[in-house]
C-alpha cells in the first residue's frame, strides 16, 4: 500500500484520533481511507439517469467571512437553473449557515456540492438528496 502525506489542523487530527478510538478503528489511516472511499462513492450510489432530484445543502462558516459569503453568492448565481432557494442564518455568535435548495440531475447537484466544498474557510458542508422518481418508493438518501 502506498503511503500518502496530508496536511490538517491539530484539532482535526485530534478528532480523527478520538473517532478511531471510540469506534474501534485500528488507527488514523483506516478512518481516512474509509472517509475518502465514502466521499468518492457517495454520488455513484445515486445514479438514476433521467430522474429529477431535490437536495438541501447546508454550508457552515464563521461569522463575518465576507469572502465566503461573496463566493457562495457567486456559486448561487452560476447555478441559477439548479438553485431553487437560499437562506442565510446566524447560529450563536460565531457561525453563519447558508441553506440552498436545489432541483436537478445528480450531475448538477454533485457539481454544486463539490464546488461549495472547495470554497476556502468553509467549516462544513452537509446535504440531503431525494429522488422525485414516482416509481421509487421512499428513495431518500442522507449524507
Amino acid at each position: 500500500m502506498t503511503i500518502a502525506s496530508i496536511s490538517m489542523s491539530e484539532a482535526l487530527l485530534a478528532r480523527i484520533d478520538s473517532f478511531a478510538d471510540e469506534h474501534g478503528y485500528s488507527g488514523r489511516s483506516e478512518v481516512v481511507r474509509e472517509g475518502t472511499r465514502t466521499l468518492l462513492e457517495e454520488f455513484q450510489r445515486r445514479e438514476i439517469d433521467g430522474q429529477l432530484h431535490i437536495c438541501t445543502v447546508i454550508v457552515i462558516f464563521e461569522y463575518c467571512q465576507l469572502t465566503v459569503q461573496q463566493r457562495l453568492r457567486g456559486i448561487r448565481h452560476e447555478n441559477d437553473s439548479t438553485v431553487s432557494a437560499t437562506t442565510h442564518a446566524h447560529v450563536g455568535e460565531q457561525y453563519c449557515i447558508e441553506l440552498f435548495v436545489l432541483e436537478g440531475s445528480v450531475e448538477e447537484i454533485s457539481g454544486f456540492v463539490n464546488t461549495v466544498r472547495s470554497v476556502s474557510d468553509v467549516r462544513a458542508v452537509d446535504y440531503s438528496i431525494t429522488s422525485l422518481a414516482e416509481d421509487l418508493p421512499d428513495h431518500s438518501i442522507q449524507s
